[in-house]
């Protein structure tokens, strides 16, 4: 170690601990160090589901109640993710109006048609055939189609779900739908498209005309499809959900240790997108005042709701490929076990896909293969995700499926009945967790809150004075919402609990700054 490493280190060590800091509560992420020039990395599918199907990467929350858990990091003192390059807080703390949950992360009415699209790239192998067009604006949109089998399937989920991602706190692409015809077409100057053996060659008309026959096309002529704006800056390939990108010096926290990452469990559960691999997320290099960082996208919905991209989804979404716990017991069973996933019965609506409630359960559902992060998911880490997931009326979320533009009616009404029993059953499941209380504040010179459940019963108050350096309480005794008088250390601490449910508490912690008194962190205990 360097001789001025070595007394920084001691330096920093000789500090005194303190469980706040004066500029505590952080809403917005320190400032960034800048990552300079990154490479671009490249993940292999089958190398990442082998991994995680049968190896454990990540840190594991430890067995046994001997052992401490492994609390989400990356929050601040209130137990939320502060905002910037992995997360923002949207729509649970700053409610968006209807035309805002419509809208997303849209900035436009999406790609301009008025002149040719021209198209600079192709895919025309594979399951789900695709372009990459420049509008009359010169912008660059990946396009994406629906199975022949299922006209708006997939579209539709892309829609709906990049919203909901997008209100629920993430960075997701700009998603719009498009329609043309084959004629508004062109091709680009020295277009290559790959073979079936990875040989390139100059595409032809004939080539993008084939591109089209793989797809459905509407009574009125149109082509529909999603059209996702290229997103801002460098790509340098997928995130993983463990560990740190060692290149980033701003990336500090294991990513299965991450609240954002941990909760993202209970949204991919209510959308079902079991398809939440790393392979569909990407890093992205932007610059900013002058200093570059790296910036966390979720990527392709195409597979969500009752979507698989190239068709519905299959009947056991929800449960892993494989699992060495399930295949004993099939296997011990003889037979007549019968799976939770496969009691499940789905109506027959092609622009939906298998997508249901009554069977749907938050605990049990998984993706397709395990997720360090969702894996090490906690009772506080659920209640968060939880809450959020609650915070969408019925309204609202008819709404975000509308931008869907499903023609189906029924079908579109059976939709946001799935997504409306399947918010009800995580709350009934995560808010059991934890006291679900939440939305702090003092008003009248008293501790207020609001019970999420709606249904918690009564609550008791019991005020600590709080000694921040020795993070210590010392008991008092008012027992009621109304704050004590002034603690000589200047915090306080509230701990609250309920008759009905002994085992669970918070602890809400005040701090006294210039004869005002504002609520500084949250604790939870279960």
């Amino acid at each position: 170690m360097k001789r001025s490493s070595f007394f920084l280190f001691l330096f920093v060590a000789a500090l005194p601990a303190a469980k706040f800091y004066a500029d505590d509560p952080l809403l917005i992420e320190p400032t960034p160090r800048d990552v300079g020039s990154m490479q671009s990395r490249k993940l292999s599918d089958y190398y990442d589901l082998f991994l995680h199907q049968f190896t454990h990467p990540g840190e594991r929350q430890p067995r046994g109640k001997s052992h401490p858990q492994i609390k989400a990091k990356a929050v601040n003192t209130l137990g939320d993710p502060m905002d910037g390059d992995w997360y923002n807080r949207r729509h649970y703390w700053n409610r968006m109006r209807l035309a805002e949950l419509e809208r997303g992360p849209t900035m436009d009415s999406g790609p301009d048609v008025s002149a040719k699209l021209s198209v600079v790239g192709a895919k025309s192998e594979g399951i789900t055939p695709g372009f990459i067009l420049l509008d009359a604006k010169k912008r660059r949109y990946f396009v994406k189609f629906d199975p022949l089998s299922n006209p708006e399937l997939a579209t539709a989920a892309d829609q709906i779900s990049s919203r909901f991602f997008y209100a629920l706190g993430y960075w997701v692409p700009e998603n719009h739908l498009i329609f043309f015809t084959e004629s508004q077409l062109e091709l680009g100057e020295n277009v290559e498209l790959s073979d079936r053996l990875g040989k390139k060659r100059k595409m032809t008309r004939a080539d993008l005309i084939e591109v089209l026959l793989k797809v459905p096309r509407g009574k009125d002529g149109l082509y529909r499809g999603t059209a996702s704006l290229a997103v801002p800056g460098k790509p340098i390939g997928p995130p993983r959900y463990f560990g740190t990108r060692t290149d980033d010096p701003n990336d500090i926290v294991p990513h299965e240790h991450r609240r954002d990452q941990r909760a993202l469990h209970v949204f991919c559960a209510w959308l079902n997108h079991d398809d939440s691999r790393a392979i569909n997320n990407l890093d992205v290099v932007i610059e900013r005042n002058g200093v570059k960082t790296v910036r966390h996208f979720l990527l392709d919905f195409g597979s969500t709701l009752g979507s698989a991209s190239n068709g519905p989804n299959s009947a056991r979404s929800g449960a892993y490929y494989f699992d060495w716990g399930e295949s004993a017991k099939n296997l011990f069973g003889l037979g007549f076990r019968v799976p939770y996933w496969a009691r499940a019965r789905y109506p027959r609506y092609p622009s939906i896909g298998r997508f249901e409630y009554k069977q749907f359960d938050p605990e049990q559902w998984v993706p397709e293969y395990p997720n360090p992060a969702f894996r090490n998911r906690l009772p506080d880490d659920e209640f968060w995700g939880a809450k959020q997931v609650m915070a969408f009326t019925d309204d609202e979320i008819r709404a975000v499926v509308e931008t869907g533009r499903i023609t189906d009616n029924a079908a579109a009404d059976y939709l946001v009945k799935c997504l409306i029993e399947r918010r009800n059953k995580i709350g009934k499941a995560y808010y059991a967790k934890v006291l679900p209380l939440d939305r702090f504040r003092i008003r009248d010179r008293a501790l207020a809150w609001e019970d999420l459940s709606h249904s918690l019963g009564a609550v008791n108050v019991r005020w600590h004075q709080f000694d921040n350096q020795a993070e210590r309480r010392t008991p008092l005794s008012a027992t009621t919402p109304r704050l004590p008088q002034p603690s000589p250390t200047g915090f306080l601490c509230a701990e609250l609990t309920a008759p009905s449910r002994p085992s669970q508490k918070i602890f809400v912690y005040l701090r006294e700054r210039g004869g005002t008194h504002e609520i500084v962190g949250v604790d939870r205990e279960w």
